[in-house]
């Protein structure tokens, strides 16, 4: 599986919180301390790719790479840098399902064979990426956002999965709400990726992965484009981590879960903050406009 772990845009330890390699197993996402499972965060999937590592014309890894969220019957937002820069010939699928990783560890054949037995059994569905085109921008706006789009297919998400589709906020809401009453609002991460770092002899690992979870964070601080979201656990938050990237960070607003932006980076260990991309400003507004009705 590619590693965009390298991937800086903000904080000078700061990495993508893409894909990384993974091992078979059962699997715990998001970070491990104060997270828990999400079965009814329906509007959230995996991005599943299927490629060609070894660049000899044969695809040989089915993987979960990434995280991201339903935001209308045919369109799964995501990060750019989840969709960008793969070899010719990927595939790429969403999956609603709460445990892809079990579907990979229990599913016989090859990758090829894999794929085609999980789009039969309804458990993935095929798509195409799109990324904004300024991506990568610089660390005042990173345009890291992208979509798989099933418009053109004759199979979407809302004809295998029920699920309702995330709100989107209305143009600069976080900036009308101002910090205070962001600080106050309930916030929650959500996606599929790995646990915060594990120390081993080698070095630092980051084990599980490919389960739905979600957790709480608390409100840090916004800026023009991005909102830090504290992930300390002594004061009960939990947080994302590798392959959460593209996930949703929902706040509650009036009563109403809003998909006020999306993981894109973090601490390497995973620890502290999770960066994200808010979804309510000028450039993330442009790009979606093209894919959904905006409010």
């Amino acid at each position: 599986m590619r590693t965009p772990r390298s991937v800086a845009l903000l904080l000078g330890t700061a990495v993508a919180l893409g894909a990384t390699a993974l091992t078979a197993g059962q699997a715990s996402a998001i970070n491990s301390y104060n997270a828990s499972p999400a079965p009814e965060r329906t509007e959230t999937g995996a991005f599943v790719a299927l490629w060609d590592r070894t660049d000899d014309g044969v695809a040989d890894r089915l993987d979960w790479v990434c995280s991201g969220t339903m935001i209308d019957a045919d369109t799964y937002l995501t990060a750019a840098h989840c969709t960008d820069d793969w070899p010719a010939g990927t595939r790429f699928f969403v999956s609603l399902e709460q445990d892809v990783q079990t579907l990979f560890d229990t599913t016989p054949g090859t990758p090829d064979e894999q794929a085609a037995t999980l789009l039969a059994a309804g458990k993935l569905v095929e798509g195409d990426t799109f990324q904004d085109a300024a991506y990568p921008g610089p660390s005042a706006d990173a345009h890291d956002i992208g979509v798989i789009d099933f418009a053109a297919r004759t199979v979407t998400p809302a004809d295998v999965w029920d699920f309702v589709p995330a709100t989107l906020p209305a143009a600069g809401a976080l900036d009308a709400l101002g910090s205070r009453a962001l600080d106050a609002a309930a916030w929650t991460v959500a996606g599929y990726g790995t646990q915060e770092a594990v120390r081993q002899p080698g070095g630092q690992t980051h084990p599980g992965g490919g389960v739905r979870l979600k957790a709480p964070v608390d409100f840090d601080a916004l800026n023009k484009t991005w909102v830090r979201l504290a992930m300390t656990a002594p004061q009960g938050n939990g947080g994302a981590c590798y392959g959460d990237s593209g996930g949703p960070n929902f706040v509650e607003l009036d009563g109403e879960l809003v998909l006020a932006a999306t993981t894109i980076t973090g601490d390497g260990p995973c620890y502290a903050t999770n960066v994200s991309y808010r979804l309510d400003s000028p450039s993330a507004r442009a790009f979606l406009k093209t894919f959904v009705a905006l409010p």
